[in-house]
């Protein structure tokens, strides 16, 4: 199948890469140094959106933010203007559910088709083709991109129609957000209390608190090594997204609130390109120590 890819950062990169293991053509857009390999491996370097869209069958978008995915859709020589009917998007980029339906809608019209496949489980899922991906879409149309979604990712679910998956990530972007704010609080109560964190998370891992975050993020603190799998600025950007959807609910999210606080003061100190384990780092902060 021949497939555009646009946006080979750290997470498309590998995404791309296993498509093109798994036997696709792959038609790629905006090639930078880090991602030469994927055209020395096959892939082929196109001038713009527009030249992917009308190449391909399927194009796939993983970008950073809402702003970014309808400028390389509906900008001047933008996907858009190289559909027709048949085609597919596929849009991997975790953005605002709202402005997705939207996206779909204008696509559509163009006789395409169109998924939202947010994806969770950082720079290492992508690497392992063991990515969580959450779809919103038809289902005939989902059935049309599993093969694509088995070649980049382990948990693969439908969860409705479009922007149902957007809505999926944002919720999982809470609960990992929130998680990430406990267990520094947790380390950093333990430290200062005079404990070794190390072992205190140690002991944890083998109770109620155990969880996929105490483990992997708990030990990067610990570790302090903060290089970003998944930045703290775009994980701002996720939580302002479930903040300004709350604000159209009439819903109150307190703790998503004050965490997307803790976050806009680590960008403050710095700490927008680290890890968004490094959080951690301004609770010490808060707590008296030196940036």
């Amino acid at each position: 199948m021949k497939i555009g890819f646009i946006g080979l950062g750290v997470m498309g990169r590998p995404m791309a890469g296993h498509l093109i293991g798994a036997g696709h053509e792959l038609l790629l857009h905006r090639v930078k140094p880090a991602s030469q390999e994927l055209v020395d491996r096959g892939g082929k370097a196109l001038a713009s959106p527009r030249e992917v869209a009308a190449a391909a069958d399927v194009v796939i978008l993983m970008l950073p933010d809402t702003p970014d995915v309808e400028l390389v859709l509906f900008g001047s020589d933008g996907v858009a203007a190289g559909l027709g009917s048949g085609k597919l998007v596929i849009d991997m980029s975790s953005i605002s559910p709202v402005a997705t339906k939207q996206f779909a809608a204008r696509i559509e019209a163009l006789g395409s088709d169109y998924l939202d496949a947010p994806v969770s489980g950082g720079e290492v899922g992508a690497r392992n083709a063991a990515l969580t991906i959450m779809v919103g879409g038809k289902p005939e149309v989902f059935e049309r991109a599993r093969p694509l979604f088995e070649a980049m990712g382990k948990t693969i679910t439908l969860v409705g129609g479009v922007g149902d998956g957007q809505t999926a990530k944002v919720a999982n972007q809470i609960i990992v957000g929130l998680t990430i704010e406990a267990v520094a609080e947790a380390l950093n109560f333990a430290r200062k209390a005079g404990a070794d964190p190390a072992r205190v998370r140690e002991a944890l891992m083998g109770g109620f608190a155990a969880s996929r975050i105490l483990e992997v993020h708990g030990e990067r603190m610990i570790k302090r090594t903060f290089e970003p799998g998944f930045r703290i600025r775009l994980h701002r950007k996720d939580l302002s997204l479930a903040l300004d959807a709350a604000k159209t609910l009439d819903l109150s999210l307190p703790n998503t609130a004050a965490t997307q606080q803790l976050m806009n003061a680590a960008i403050a100190l710095g700490d927008g390109e680290r890890d968004h384990s490094g959080l951690i780092r301004t609770l010490e902060v808060l707590a008296g120590d030196k940036p």
